[in-house]
């Protein structure tokens, strides 16, 4: 008896702390579910309605325009130069390898600008079939190329780009020979252009499979027209306004998402694209019909894939009236090209 009433008074106390922390817990509780009812409350008054459906409609304008923009910066990026290696046949100079290569360094591309800016640092190498396999002259061709949005339609997009890149092939030798001829051998070549081009779309979209087509014209500038910039001889002898077009059939092929089931991924697929150059000012004598001399075409088609996402094979043929490597200027040919090509881009979406 006398060591059980301390046990009782610490039971009755212990008793009256659980009650006071239940109640204090029960409180605490009502307040927590009544103070969101009464901010609430707060928050449905007329004037703060209007203001938040005002932002509303501003914040939707302003992002529905960022998205546009998003999707021409990938459409801008389907247009980009790709890179391309194998071998030209029936070149007037027999070649072992050829390789047109164009990494491109994306320099501006944001959602809030309908604008887009780019670095290509081209490089065409030629490896000669003689001896020593030779690779005489490469045309180092850099260039930075800025993209402009005109309108808002992604399925009919419209554009325009500015362009300025420079050729040549990094020899100091003397660009003409004593009797007058050019130097192909160790002579310089240097020419810097510039290019405004416009161009359309239209995209297509059919079950699993998304068409995109893109027609381009451009007027192409040289700054040796006006005797800048441009190595010895080549004026009246190398066409410095020419007019560039393109069409391009881009098929993007909807896919089974290895990591996602039941989800789509469209990669690239196939593509076509035709180009031509045609050389438009007085050169040599040569008429303006005489394509020969002033037509450049070519037209190549690609083959992708599933497991090659970053390349293509690529087949094609063309006509060079003026040949586009450096000192070879001078040279007409029909050919024959094999390869592979990279940086083919769709932007792989899931679906």
């Amino acid at each position: 008896m006398i060591t059980s009433i301390p046990h009782q008074a610490v039971l009755k106390n212990t008793a009256r702390y659980i009650k006071f922390a239940l109640a204090l817990i029960l409180i605490c509780c009502l307040i927590s579910l009544a103070w969101p009812v009464q901010v609430m409350a707060k928050n449905t008054g007329p004037k703060q309605s209007y203001t938040l459906t005002a932002d509303t409609a501003a914040d939707s304008a302003l992002y529905r325009t960022r998205r546009i923009n998003n999707a021409f910066d990938d459409i801008f990026i389907q247009n980009l130069r790709v890179s391309e290696g194998g071998n030209d046949y029936f070149n007037k100079i027999k070649t072992l390898l050829t390789a047109d290569l164009a990494p491109n360094f994306i320099l501006f591309n944001t959602p809030k600008s309908r604008f887009f800016a780019v670095f290509t640092a081209r490089v065409k190498i030629r490896l000669l079939d003689t001896y020593g396999a030779p690779v005489k002259s490469p045309s180092f061709m850099p260039g930075a190329t800025i993209f402009y949005r005109l309108n808002e339609d992604i399925y009919k997009p419209q554009f325009l780009s500015f362009g300025y890149s420079h050729h040549s092939n990094g020899v100091r030798g003397p660009s003409l020979n004593p009797d007058g001829s050019f130097n192909r051998d160790s002579g310089k070549f240097t020419t810097n252009f510039y290019t405004l081009t416009y161009y359309t779309g239209k995209r297509i979209d059919k079950e699993n499979l998304i068409i995109n087509r893109y027609d381009n014209l451009a007027l192409e500038v040289h700054a040796g027209l006006f005797g800048l910039g441009v190595s010895e001889g080549l004026k009246g002898h190398y066409g410095f306004i020419r007019v560039n077009g393109s069409r391009m059939y881009n098929f993007a092929k909807a896919y089974d998402d290895p990591l996602e089931k039941g989800k789509k991924v469209y990669q690239n697929w196939q593509r076509i694209r035709f180009d031509f150059t045609y050389i438009a000012d007085k050169y040599d004598n040569y008429s303006a019909v005489d394509f020969k001399k002033r037509l450049n075409v070519s037209l190549k088609y690609y083959y992708q894939f599933p497991f090659m996402p970053s390349a293509a094979l690529m087949v094609g043929g063309g006509y060079r009236g003026q040949d586009d490597y450096n000192q070879f200027f001078e040279d007409s040919y029909g050919y024959v090209t094999i390869g592979l090509a990279s940086n083919l881009s769709f932007n792989t979406r899931r679906h």
